[in-house]
């Protein structure tokens, strides 16, 4: 508390102080300028950057537009009348710091209509003059200072939250012709067409990739922290891979990567959906923005977005040749290096790819095991796995992308963009600590005890349970009776290092991703009523990982899994604008097919149980849709969609025991003996063993997961209803209902066989409707914006996965009443200072729950902090030789929450306080920017995922990263 009271107090010492000194010079002042020929909009900002001027301007009014190359001793007014030649658009000069640009007509007066320009979602417009004169503005900017000070607590300007972070460039502000500055206006595409955030009826935060890069956030993972009501860890339980995104949005999403179990919220790239956890962690380069949909998108994403969505738009090629690039390093050996090139290939044919590597050392060492006598253990790769390979650290990284785009306009009214990318990692497995060993039968252990039982020669261990073992060939019964055999026992002494950042595992360690696809996006602007878009993607992941989470140098307890995949998808939209834009809508038809396969290979105590799984899944799906938005009047509209979905999959199990640990420990082994001579007499003759047993695959005796192929088909339709009221031009109220589903599937995990004639263990979809009440509003000339939303979801036949035995089952095992809000809010105290903040509520609990589940009635969901918010002060100002100083601060309190079903004390996450900062200087020129920054720098550490396997003896997590630096030179030519 004392260091937070510190900080806090040492940033208000710098808003008061750059808000009270910092000076820019006037438009007669001449400097060295040094500005490429590019987008109109960059130039805007390389002048700004060069000149510390204020330059505000709207988006939407410079887009599309270049601007020449300006070089030389100029002055400001100069700079501007050559860039802006031939551009058709005008500047003025509101005061010696101050420029504002304008268009080639002044437009008619803001009116509080309801707005109706499709493209830009009627936000604000730059040249709305006031009525107002500049003298009673600046006398209500007195009035209103403290005011927006004391809001501002939550706001914005390089947080991130409304897609900005380049206050040193634009303030993330724009002007109008009264000379005040705003928030910058965020369009996005949630709802298939192109919008003002502050027009769309759905709670959304959404990044900029100037945001991104000016906080050092290079996956989804690192926008957690400053998005209320979501989480995005990286990795699940047992994965042991930094590749899976483990994401949950108002506490509905996915905490397993299994082939079998579909997300909960969506991530789509370019329009593409991203089938599997597996690479959802996408590296976030060369991005345009990020949107991140709250609460069940069912009508227009479709299946398996009922917690939401995540929307990532790659960066379109410029029309100029440029290079940009990107050098980091930092903290356990990070090493960063990335690339950027756009290539015009032709006027109509523009091109861009974007290459980059990243580098990391683990932030876990393995230490040897300090024994003070010899022992016996059996060597990485004696028992099945997907792989053998090893590093010296865990949590580490080492991933290589290249992402590549081709837009070709073919004519006025028709654009084709070609796209494709490729991601390779070759990584250790994510750090793992043993938190507990399970050595008593007493408390639920299995292989703990048995495995001290047999070295010990001990009952109820017998010669038959502990014989040689399946694969590797060797016994364990009675080894250390003799010093030639003798093994170290299983417990706290072997796994307990007594630093979380170091383990005594030295087995298989390893995480390998293949990750590529394409994708085709037509565009044809039919007519000014209609537009047809056509959207094609094809992928494939070939995946292999390897976590030894016993955390011993025992071959106690690791897991390793292979999965490859592929997928086609089609998606047609009709997008629509009639009427004088009273109804706008989308329709659209989806086609979805996806194959592969998942490999698990897990050992128990030291390989008394061998698990080999097999499994093959095939899914097919189709959709049709319907999204309407209908003005009634200027200030009423209303909301009408629905989609109808259809999923057909088939799965084949084959999950196996290669160890037979069910007829050892039944005695009736080997399993082609008659069945009546070990169990009971009674047994008619001829049955053996693996019949009596109930091992349904007569042509594999350890196969345990029923036998042949299983279907299942769904349909559902998921509607969307909503009311929007629009007091002014600048707040609305919503009020909607939604309702979301996410495919079922079936359990494939099995260690014993199920009863003679069982089917394959399945489960059906689940699903959460939600009753949503929003606001979005706009105050003091845009300079404040305060989102809210309070909603309630049904959370109904929940996917849990949860421990019987060894085994995670997955089934409808319980239903959850979720309430929350949230409120974002973002602010400009002056051209110098931001602040952004957000609030999360949540309230999720299950109300109905399967005594299996070893959950609670009243339990809370995982991952679901009570309250979560996030404050981030940004500040800039110019240097005396025109460079540009930036200090931006991210400060995040999440309470405490449970990181899995059963709410396992162990695992459980307390409250924290993280804090990221990071600071910049841009040259004069804008060619080169420096950047140092650290991330934790309470150095806070916490379970972030894990398992509480007690049969299989441990209770294992992965800890957070502890405190790093980074340092980042950027480079512009």
């Amino acid at each position: 508390m004392r260091f937070r009271n510190v900080l806090l107090n040492a940033l208000g010492a710098l808003v008061v102080w750059t808000g009270a000194g910092a000076q820019t010079p006037g438009s007669t002042t001449p400097y060295s300028l040094s500005i490429l020929a590019e987008p109109l909009g960059d130039a805007l900002n390389d002048l700004a950057q060069q000149t510390g001027l204020q330059i505000l301007f709207s988006s939407e009014l410079v887009a599309g537009l270049h601007a020449p190359e300006v070089k030389g001793s100029l002055t400001a007014d100069a700079a501007l009348r050559k860039i802006l030649l031939n551009s058709g658009l005008r500047f003025e000069f509101v005061n010696p710091h101050t420029v504002t640009i304008l268009g080639p007509q002044t437009p008619p007066k803001r009116t509080a209509a309801l707005p109706n320009d499709a493209k830009s979602g009627g936000g604000t417009s730059l040249n709305n003059a006031a009525d107002t004169s500049i003298q009673s503005k600046e006398t209500i900017m007195r009035h209103k200072s403290l005011i927006a000070r004391l809001l501002a607590v939550f706001a914005v300007c390089g947080s991130g939250m409304n897609g900005g972070a380049a206050c040193a460039q634009e303030v993330n502000a724009h002007g109008n012709a009264g000379g005040s500055i705003e928030l910058e206006e965020v369009v996005v595409t949630a709802q298939k067409r192109s919008e003002s955030i502050q027009q769309v009826p759905i709670a959304i935060t959404a990044f900029s990739e100037s945001a991104l890069r000016a906080k050092g956030i290079t996956d989804i993972h690192g926008l957690s922290a400053l998005t209320p009501n979501v989480n995005l860890d990286q990795g699940s339980p047992f994965s042991g891979s930094n590749s899976v995104l483990s994401a949950s949005i108002r506490g509905i999403g996915q905490d397993d990567f299994a082939f079998n179990l579909d997300p909960g919220v969506g991530v789509y790239v370019d329009g593409v959906y991203f089938a599997r956890t597996v690479g959802a962690n996408q590296n976030l380069l060369d991005v345009e923005r990020i949107e991140i949909l709250k609460g069940p998108q069912g009508t227009l994403f479709g299946r398996n977005t009922i917690g939401g969505a995540i929307s990532i738009v790659t960066r379109a090629p410029g029309n100029e040749f440029t290079i940009q690039g990107q050098l980091t390093g930092g903290s356990f050996n990070r090493r960063d290096v990335s690339v950027l090139t756009d290539i015009p290939l032709a006027p109509n044919l523009l091109s861009t790819i974007t290459v980059a590597t990243q580098y990391q050392d683990g932030y876990q060492k393995r230490i040897h095991y300090p024994s003070p006598t010899p022992y016996v253990s059996d060597p990485v790769g004696a028992l099945h796995s997907s792989g053998t390979e090893t590093f010296d650290t865990q949590g580490g990284s080492n991933q290589q992308t290249i992402r590549a785009k081709v837009v070709w306009t073919a004519s006025d009214s028709v654009t084709t963009t070609f796209s494709g990318d490729w991601t390779h990692t070759n990584q250790p497995s994510t750090a793992s600590t043993a938190l507990e060993t399970v050595t008593d039968f007493s408390k639920g252990g299995t292989f703990g005890p048995f495995f001290n039982d047999c070295l010990l020669g001990l009952p109820p261990a017998t010669a038959l349970i502990c014989g040689p073992r399946g694969v590797v060939g060797t016994s364990l019964w009675q080894a250390n009776l003799s010093p030639n055999t003798t093994r170290l026992l299983w417990g706290n002494a072997v796994t307990h290092t007594g630093n979380i950042d170091t383990t005594y595992a030295n087995g298989q360690n390893f995480d390998k991703l293949d990750s590529y696809g394409t994708a085709v996006t037509v565009d044809w602007d039919m007519n000014s009523a209609f537009k047809f878009r056509s959207i094609t993607g094809y992928r494939r992941l070939h995946w292999a990982s390897g976590l030894d989470a016993d955390g011993s140098p025992i071959n106690f307890f690791e897991l390793s899994f292979a999965e490859g995949q592929h997928q086609f998808s089609q998606e047609l939209q009709l997008i629509g604008d009639l009427f004088d834009s009273k109804l706008k809508l989308v329709a659209g038809l989806y086609y979805f097919d996806e194959g592969g396969y998942i490999h698990d290979f897990v050992t128990f105590g030291g390989g008394l149980l061998q698990v080999d799984g097999p499994n093959t899944l095939e899914t097919r799906s189709y959709a049709a849709y319907l999204h309407a938005d209908y003005k009634v009047t200027d200030q009423i509209g209303l909301t009408l969609g629905g989609r109808f979905s259809e999923d057909r999959k088939t799965f084949t199990g084959g999950q196996q025991d290669l160890n037979g640990f069910v007829y050892k420990a039944s005695t009736c082994y080997p399993y082609s003996d008659p069945a009546n001579a070990h169990l009971d007499p009674h047994i008619p003759a001829g049955v053996t063993c693996q019949q009596a047993l109930g091992y349904p695959n007569p042509n594999n005796p350890y196969q345990v997961y029923p036998y042949g192929e299983n279907h299942q088909n769904f349909s559902v339709f998921t509607p969307t209803l909503g009311l929007q009221y629009h007091f002014n031009a600048d707040v609305m109220a919503y009020l909607s209902y939604a309702k979301g589903f996410k495919t079922g599937g079936w359990t494939t995990r099995l260690e014993v066989p199920l009863p003679p004639g069982s089917s394959a263990p399945s489960f059906g979809p689940e699903t959460d409707r939600t009753y949503e009440l929003g606001l979005k509003s706009e105050w003091f000339d845009r300079q404040l914006i305060v989102n809210a939303a309070t909603f309630y979801s049904h959370y109904d036949g929940i996917q849990l996965t949860y421990q019987i035995s060894t085994s995670p089952v997955t089934q409808n095992a319980g239903n959850a009443e979720i309430k929350g809000a949230e409120l974002e809010v973002q602010s400009l105290l002056n051209s110098h200072v931001s602040l952004t903040g957000n609030i999360g509520y949540l309230d999720a609990k299950y109300v109905e729950i399967n005594r299996y589940a070893q959950a609670y009635t009243g339990g809370s969901l995982p991952k679901t902090p009570r309250i979560k918010f996030a404050l981030s002060p940004d500040i800039h100002t110019s240097l005396p030789n025109g460079a540009t100083l930036r200090l931006g601060v991210d400060y995040t309190h999440t309470s405490e929450m449970f990181n899995d079903v059963q709410n396992t004390p162990l695992l459980a996450r307390p409250k924290e306080d993280m804090i990221n900062l990071s600071t910049s200087i841009v040259a004069p020129d804008g060619r080169v920017t420096f950047t140092m920054g650290g991330t934790n720098l309470t150095d806070r550490r916490f379970v972030t995922t894990g398992q509480p396997q007690v049969a299989g003896g441990v209770v294992f997590g992965t800890y957070n990263a502890p405190r790093e630096w980074y340092a980042t030179v950027g480079l512009k030519y």
